[in-house]
């Protein structure tokens, strides 16, 4: 597939997908990682090393910066993967260095799938 450049890079690894938006303020807890909020289908899994992907973002512009502190503390996702990119999400991308494509149909993506994102090129390998 491909993708728009949201955040030029490279990486692979295995895909923790949501169909529904997250917001990282709130929703992600940067000090470990994980899904904290309670109503979000991905409630208490790590995003940390995964390629994220979910349909776009939603929430406070703090969760930028969420996602900066997630990079900062080794936990944030190899990459992440939108079928439309949100300016939050975008921002948090680019200032913590991770790499990030939109435009893709997510929905051809499952948990668990092997991801290889290499710019706006994403390589999927079914499990």
């Amino acid at each position: 597939m491909e993708g728009r450049v949201v955040k030029a890079g490279s990486a692979a690894g295995e895909a923790l997908v949501s169909g529904e938006p997250i917001s990282f303020f709130g929703g992600v807890d940067p000090d470990t990682g994980t899904v904290v909020d309670q109503e979000h289908p991905l409630v208490g899994r790590s995003v940390a090393g995964r390629i994220l992907v979910f349909p776009t973002g939603k929430g406070s512009t703090v969760g930028s910066y969420t996602l900066y502190r997630l990079a900062r503390n080794g936990l944030a996702p190899a990459a992440i993967v939108n079928r439309e990119a949100d300016p939050v999400v975008a921002v948090g991308a680019v200032i913590g260095d991770i790499p990030m494509v939109d435009q893709v149909d997510t929905e051809r993506i499952r948990t668990g799938d092997w991801v290889e994102i290499n710019d706006g090129e994403v390589l999927v390998r079914n499990r």
